[in-house]
């Protein structure tokens, strides 16, 4: 066997076909990019009124419970991004959960709470440091003498089989999915409730 990883499904996507998941990555990364641009352009040209709106105090019983509820979320969201290459899971589920766990605070709370929390600048920061990562890997695998990311080269400089290397480096694939997956999440929420102008949301 090539690989000692056990979930075959990101033994495929993670290694066999690393290619094409790290351009869906980029394509993620792009699109929020793109999102983002449309929306700050629209909304410096055209403000949005709103009519009738009325300012409400966070209702307390539902902020209490997703501040207890937002931790566990994030812990389970780093476990199916560990354990993804063993298990279901992986990169773009841990990634979607980490996101989902923002947007949650931003819909008990408001907007303001959330980007407090994970500013829009920090969001691109990790969104770009994902894609770094995946493509790190890669190069790191040809300045070692092998293809862009042929895992097994890894073993050069990791105390493992090739078989392992390849193993632990679809770890590293999948944090690197996981940072951009969350990051872009959160911010077309973000930008997506608030037509671009970062306030008020929903």
């Amino acid at each position: 066997m090539d690989t000692e990883v056990p979930n075959m499904v990101t033994a495929v996507l993670a290694d066999y076909r690393g290619f094409d998941t790290m351009f869906e990555t980029v394509v993620v990364f792009i699109a929020g990019l793109a999102l983002l641009a449309i929306l700050k352009s629209s909304s410096s040209s055209k403000r949005i009124k709103r009519e009738h709106e009325v300012e409400a105090e966070p209702d307390l019983i539902v902020t209490n419970t997703v501040r207890l509820i937002v931790p566990v979320i994030q812990i389970f969201a780093f476990y199916v991004l560990a354990h993804g290459h063993v298990s279901p899971g992986g990169g773009f589920q841990g990634g979607v959960l980490m996101g989902a766990s923002f947007i949650l605070v931003a819909l008990s709370w408001d907007l303001d709470e959330a980007l407090a929390r994970f500013s829009l600048n920090r969001c691109m920061t990790v969104a770009a440091l994902g894609i770094f990562i995946y493509a790190g890997i890669g190069l790191l695998s040809m300045a070692l003498g092998g293809e862009f990311l042929d895992y097994a080269e890894l073993h050069k400089i990791l105390p493992v089989s090739p078989e392992m290397a390849r193993y632990h480096a679809m770890l590293g694939v999948e944090i690197g999915v996981g940072f951009t997956v969350a990051a872009i999440m959160f911010a077309l929420y973000a930008n997506l409730s608030s037509g671009g102008r970062l306030r008020d949301g929903l």
